[in-house]
């Protein structure tokens, strides 16, 4: 699972520094709730433990979508008067209160669900207002340094995952190794506004995120792993599209 990550984080972040660079930061966080790199972590959890540990682990996951807004509202709140390394320690600081309550409180698939969909709900409410910012075009340093960067913080998530069970298994797999870094070198090179649209599109597009998780947790403990998958990734693409088409589409990365 290990190698998976790190294969799968630092080409994902670089995809979506490329992204960024055409189409403009709320693309670029919009594509980042794509749960392509949660969810194949629960499906090496499947194969592993078998479908009951990753029904719980997806669960937890799901939940976790709370602390993983949590996290980019602090961060792009913070971000507007402080530099990035005070941005990032508010966003990481906001993420470990939210998802040791959610650990405290144990919430079931529905309350899981519930709590993820009010969390995403009031994120653009409590995203603070930002003037429209355009794509910004890294250098091949700065690429590379990112995917770097993914890497290292996913080795530290999974040394630490490696040593807890199912629940908090599934909370770190939703750990914003992704929206860490990519808001942390959108800060440096392009200013906080640039972050803070990232963030605000990489709430919005997880609603997908939760859409998989969902149906994976509920159809895992009852269903084969392809049946099971393959509905989850079935109801992630349409609500997916669902949220392209209410927001614009892709070609306009500032809409709402």
């Amino acid at each position: 699972m290990l190698a998976l990550k790190l294969l799968l984080v630092p080409a994902f972040l670089g995809l979506l520094t490329l992204a960024g660079r055409w189409l403009g930061p709320a693309v670029s966080g919009w594509l980042a709730g794509l749960p392509l790199v949660a969810g194949p972590i629960v499906l090496v959890l499947a194969l592993e433990h078998g479908p009951v540990f990753a029904a719980a682990a997806a669960q937890a996951t799901l939940a976790a979508v709370a602390a993983a807004t949590a996290c980019g509202v602090a961060y792009a709140r913070t971000a507007r008067r402080r530099g990035w390394p005070t941005a990032l320690a508010a966003g990481w600081a906001a993420w470990l209160l939210t998802a040791l309550a959610l650990h405290h409180l144990g919430p079931g698939l529905w309350a899981s669900l519930a709590l993820a969909l009010a969390a995403l709900g009031l994120a653009p409410r409590l995203f603070p207002g930002s003037a429209a910012a355009g794509p910004h075009r890294p250098g091949g340093r700065d690429l590379l340094l990112r995917m770097a960067a993914g890497a290292l913080l996913t080795l530290a998530v999974a040394e630490t995952a490696s040593t807890v069970g199912g629940r908090w298994s599934g909370t770190l797999a939703l750990f914003p190794v992704l929206g860490s870094v990519l808001a942390v070198f959108s800060h440096r090179r392009a200013g906080a506004d640039h972050a803070g649209l990232l963030l605000r599109g990489m709430a919005r597009g997880m609603f997908s995120l939760a859409a998989f998780f969902a149906v994976a947790a509920w159809l895992l403990p009852h269903r084969t792993l392809a049946e099971a998958f393959g509905a989850a990734t079935l109801a992630c693409l349409t609500v997916q599209l669902a949220t392209m088409r209410w927001h614009g589409g892709p070609g306009r990365p500032g809409a709402r």
